[in-house]
């Protein structure tokens, strides 16, 4: 058995809703701020990025409420949230 596994539901609920709201958070922000360095145009990008967010944002709410376990949906939202901004900045080192 897993030792990792949350034993009261409501816990695991409110790790969910809390991977949902803050994960997805910080996933559409990381993805602004990759846009803004990758796509011509620094305001047109930006607002491409804030416009797809949305976009990001309701897929990391779907994916918090996925059925898999708790890990995977942590590491699902913050992994892909720090390559983008680990990205991001280091293109943003290199451009300017």
């Amino acid at each position: 058995m897993n030792p990792f596994v949350i034993h009261r539901p409501g816990l695991g609920l409110l790790s969910r809703v809390t991977a949902a709201v803050l994960g997805g958070y910080l996933l559409a922000s990381a993805w602004v701020v990759f846009c803004g360095v990758v796509l011509p145009g620094r305001a047109e990008a930006v607002l491409a990025g804030v416009q797809l967010s949305f976009v990001v944002y309701v897929g990391a709410v779907v994916w918090a409420f996925a059925p898999v376990p708790l890990g995977r949906v942590w590491m699902g939202l913050l992994v892909p949230a720090a390559a983008l901004a680990g990205l991001a900045a280091l293109l943003a080192r290199l451009e300017g």
